[in-house]
């Protein structure tokens, strides 16, 4: 089902997406957009799109690691914005501030350099996959934290059965594709 984020965007995803089944463990089908960043035009064009649709309306945007980097950096770039890391626990050097967040089995944290944001600075929030929306919620409470303002968080698939934009009803999520 196509997405928030347009009709060219959703293309460019479905037209780049494999999906290996039994990964990481039996039963489960792994959907991969890696094939998307190795083609050069396509991830032009994405980041353009995703640019477009962003500008004037953002002052930075946060990349949530690791794949939110690569589609978060060049989209800032486009953009002549500031790129924001948000990392997994232990990953950023210095003074950082962190949010756990549930996983099935256990918690996680994410991070981020408070002294990168600006207070009311207007933040996209950029990652591949929404599933079940722990790492976007902890992201744009972190960000909250920060004095910051989530615009929108952005994604180019979206698990739609594992219930992730429930966990984010405080901010607009759009999404490339349902699946």
């Amino acid at each position: 089902m196509i997405g928030e984020l347009g009709d060219r965007v959703a293309a460019l995803v479905q037209e780049n997406l494999l999906e290996i089944p039994d990964f990481p463990e039996p039963g489960v089908l792994f959907r991969d957009i890696t094939e998307l960043f190795a083609n050069g035009p396509a991830f032009k064009e994405l980041v353009e799109l995703i640019g477009a649709r962003y500008a004037g309306t953002i002052d930075a945007v946060a990349g949530l690691e690791s794949r939110g980097f690569i589609l978060g950096a060049p989209v800032a770039a486009e953009l002549g914005i500031g790129m924001l890391t948000i990392r997994k626990a232990g990953k950023l050097p210095g003074h950082v501030i962190g949010v756990d967040y549930a996983l099935e089995y256990g918690t996680a944290r994410m991070e981020i350099h408070p002294e990168s944001v600006r207070q009311g600075q207007r933040v996209l929030v950029i990652d591949d996959v929404l599933a079940t929306g722990g790492t976007a919620h902890a992201a744009v409470e972190l960000l909250g934290q920060c004095g910051a303002s989530v615009e929108a968080v952005a994604v180019l698939l979206e698990l739609d059965a594992l219930g992730g934009r429930s966990k984010l009803s405080n901010v607009l999520v759009e999404t490339a594709v349902h699946l």
